[in-house]
């Protein structure tokens, strides 16, 4: 009797109707839910390889949620452990991390708030049956043991092998005798990038660390371009204007130059090139102009100064800098037609993104191609004009060496070859021009390259201003099937050593190498190791064995493992642990592979982009932001390709839907997919956090300074809903730093909307303002009347899906 007494006393421990009966059978059927979702997923992953955590936890959930769907509370005793256990892997995981416990611990937590909720459908206090405590004990020894095998599966360390140092090829050159001065920043701003060094420093000092918490914004400038239905989704402005006596003078993103008072914003001129639409590349992009002033001009004579840019049309615009008239005298009425030599090209192939760099009275000027499109691609010629006549003064096509002009009548110039599409710098008084080149057409497959195309593909070239001849080139990948072009424009410095000072040119790079070169001969002036890289994919024969090392600074992390992925849940984790799994990853140059996808990490965005670094040489530091992020790309078969209606620019317009699965790379074997970023259909990236950082370090010695993540999370969230968590998560950014010598670091490039001061001794930020739009682009700085201002142009980009806009803002200290 007493026995049955018990039994009916149990019986009626569970309520079976009202609110906390319904609870516990949702909890119960979510727990069940999730448990084979992560029973499943697990087992899949233990088949390749990974982690044996998940299978066992699904099967814990499963079994913890059928018993509360059957009343049983040893089901909350046992979700209590798997938790115990969960937390005790993760730690083991990643220790104290909290970017990396947060997927593994914050969803299960949760979780476990709502398992406890159920207590209430429980009458009298949870009585435990000997056989349910055994169970549930057993289960979570079950759980830890699996957390052993992962410290099993993860045991190694990898290993790396050496091979003799890189070498610089010296071709010749000897540079003219005119035009020699540098132009540097002092009150004005005169050149991209601060001067044709491409330093970005500024001697003005009168904004500190001691009173920038006094800056505020004195004047905003709207330029009027915003994109029309057509551009939507295609506008990346990352104008840095110039300033020179008094006039700003910005380029919007289809290439409206506007020249405003530096003092008020107030609009002085405007000059619209009427860019249509569909002549918009990757995105609509006007990094800047630049500044000429005509040699023994007299100074009221129409265009002694002018303004130069190129446009998404492949133009080259010169206008006067003080009326914003067309220069009769340039070109054709104003105007240099930059496609003629070129050859087939369509709108949006070849344009022109990037400021010329003038030198020696020289306006050098590359462009950008989409080399994604097609093996038989425009020319990636860079080419040299007389910066007072529009006259072509040479060109550097790489396919005809012996040529200095222009093709013949009925020809061209070498198609498909390396463009450089991102700023040069200059030395005037050596009279070199550095050129940073990218990857001949196409990017991922190399087999019908031509020598001089390897040759040249990824290389710094050093090229003689006045003649167009190359002096030296150094390159940064062997056979680059990456897409590792030369996005920064090279930082000219006079580099700090025991025995003075030696002139050097400063290459960042994609892969986050940073090499320092002798600028007059291209010899690394630190060690570049050849290391021994993967091989194999689509391509084995013909793969580099090698690449170049710097051992003066790299920004590129430890290789990625499983322990790396992320995601905001077990589960969304557990998938990109599985894609890993799935994916050929060998480290750094992983070959492209169409059989499985592969892993490029770092990815195309970087390591350093077209932002660059910025230089101090006043404190002798080196400023670089950077990205740390991988792309997961796959090789489609050119069947396969033809069947999803991947086609060329060149073979008319293909819907968004399908362009969003690949870039044709018409002419050789394979299109190409890639996941930029390797992102989750949540938004969310695969690889745990941080995504962008800013380092300072030693000019003479490379060694680190600091290095902090650079962004906060405010913007960023599933499903592209800002978490609005102000939290140093380190975005992805793009645009670069400016640097003054008031000892001020000021950068937004991050996806948080934000213009910050940094302090370059320590790091730490020091102000920040919001932005109306994204800060994709690079400061700048000068003074008008004793005041210095602090200039951005947020425009917004769309690749890194921030807002658009269309200001220019200047920022100042109150007066009096």
């Amino acid at each position: 009797m007493a026995d049955l007494s018990a039994r009916s006393t149990d019986t009626h421990d569970f309520r079976r109707s009202g609110l906390a009966f319904w609870w516990c059978m949702f909890v119960g059927a979510l727990l069940v839910v999730l448990g084979l979702l992560l029973g499943a997923g697990g087992a899949w992953l233990v088949w390749l390889g990974g982690s044996w955590y998940y299978l066992p936890t699904g099967i814990a959930l499963v079994a913890a949620g059928s018993l509360l769907l059957s009343g049983n509370p040893a089901g909350l005793w046992l979700y209590g452990l798997t938790w115990l256990a969960t937390l005790a892997w993760a730690c083991w995981e990643v220790g104290l991390d909290g970017w990396g416990l947060m997927p593994r611990v914050f969803a299960p937590t949760v979780v476990l708030i709502f398992v406890l909720l159920t207590l209430p459908a429980f009458r009298a206090p949870v009585q435990r049956r000997g056989g349910d405590a055994r169970y549930a004990a057993a289960s979570g020894l079950v759980l830890l043991a699996a957390a052993g095998l992962d410290l099993h599966h993860f045991a190694g360390e990898a290993q790396s092998q050496e091979a003799p140092p890189a070498t610089a090829t010296a071709v010749q050159g000897k540079a003219g005798q005119a035009d020699t001065s540098v132009h540097e920043p002092g009150k004005d701003w005169p050149v991209y990038g601060g001067s044709e060094l491409g330093r970005r420093y500024s001697p003005l000092d009168k904004i500190t660390a001691a009173n920038v918490s006094r800056l505020t914004k004195v004047w905003t400038f709207h330029t009027g371009d915003m994109p029309s239905k057509a551009a939507d989704g295609k506008y990346s402005p990352e104008n840095t204007p110039l300033e020179i006596g008094g006039h700003l003078y910005a380029c919007s993103a289809k290439g409206i130059v506007i020249s405003v008072n530096a003092a008020t914003g107030k609009e002085e001129w405007r000059y619209d090139p009427k860019v249509s639409d569909d002549a918009i590349p990757y995105g609509a992009t006007c990094r800047g102009v630049a500044y000429y002033a005509a040699k023994d001009a007299a100074v009221d004579q129409p265009c002694a100064t002018h303004i130069e840019w190129g446009t998404l049309d492949a133009r080259l615009i010169a206008v006067d800098a003080r009326t914003g008239k067309l220069c009769d005298d340039f070109g054709d009425g104003g105007t240099v037609d930059l496609t003629q030599g070129i050859g087939e090209t369509v709108p949006g192939w070849y344009s022109i993104t990037a400021p010329p760099t003038i030198v020696r009275g020289i306006a050098v000027v590359g462009a950008q191609v989409q080399d994604g499109q097609a093996e038989d691609a425009p020319s990636g010629v860079v080419r040299g004009y007389d910066a007072t006549t529009g006259k072509l003064a040479w060109a550097w096509d790489m396919g005809h060496p012996d040529r200095t002009g222009a093709p013949p009548q009925g020809d061209t110039y070498t198609r498909g070859t390396p463009n450089m599409w991102t700023v040069a710098a200059a030395d005037p008084e050596l009279g070199y021009v550095y050129l940073p080149l990218g990857n001949s057409a196409v990017d991922y497959y190399g087999g019908n390259r031509k020598d001089f195309e390897n040759e040249f593909n990824s290389s710094i070239v050093a090229v003689d201003a006045t003649t167009g001849k190359p002096v030296w080139h150094f390159q940064t990948v062997h056979y680059d099937l990456w897409d590792y072009d030369l996005g920064s424009q090279p930082t000219l410095i006079d580099l700090p050593t025991d025995n003075g000072t030696v002139p050097a040119v400063i290459v960042p790079s994609k892969q986050g190498q940073i090499y320092v070169l002798d600028r007059r001969s291209g010899k690394p002036l630190f060690p570049v190791e050849e290391r021994k890289v993967p091989t194999g994919g689509v391509e084995p024969d013909k793969l580099s064995r090698t690449q170049p090392y710097s051992a003066y600074a790299h920004l590129d992390q430890p290789e990625l493992t499983e322990k790396d992925m992320w995601g905001m849940s077990p589960l969304d984790q557990l998938y990109c642990r599985i894609q890993f799994h799935q994916a050929s990853y060998q480290g750094e140059y992983t070959p492209p592979t169409a059989d499985r996808p592969f892993i490029e990490y770092p990815g195309y965005n970087g390591g350093s982009d077209w932002g660059s670094v910025a230089v101090d040489p006043k404190s002798g530091v080196l400023v670089a932001n950077y990205n740390d992020m991988p792309n997961y790309n796959q090789l489609i078969p050119r069947a396969e390709a033809d069947k999803m209606g991947l086609k060329p620019i060149n073979k008319g317009k293909m819907a968004k839907a399908v362009a969003d699965k690949g870039d044709p790379q018409a002419g050789s074997p394979y299109a190409i997919h890639i996941n930029a970023g390797w992102r989750l259909p949540t938004g969310l990236l695969c690889s745990e956090p941080p995504y962008g950082h800013i380092r300072a370090m030693d000019l003479k010695t490379g060694k680190t300074l600091w290095d902090k993540p650079l962004g906060s999370a405010v913007n960023n969230g599933p499903w592209g809903i800002p978490s609005m968590l102000p939290i140093d998560i380190g975005t992805p950014n793009n645009g670069g730093p400016l640097v003054t010598a008031g000892g001020l670091i000021f950068i937004a490039a991050a996806t948080d909307d934000k213009l910050r001061a940094i302090d370059i001794k320590t790091g730490k930020v020091v102000w920040q303002a919001d932005l109306p739009a994204g800060g994709q682009t690079t400061p700048m700085t000068y003074e008008v009347g004793g005041r210095q201002y602090i200039v951005i142009a947020p425009g917004g980009h769309h690749f890194m899906e921030t807002k658009i806009g269309d200001q220019v803002i200047a920022f100042a200290l109150p007066q009096g």
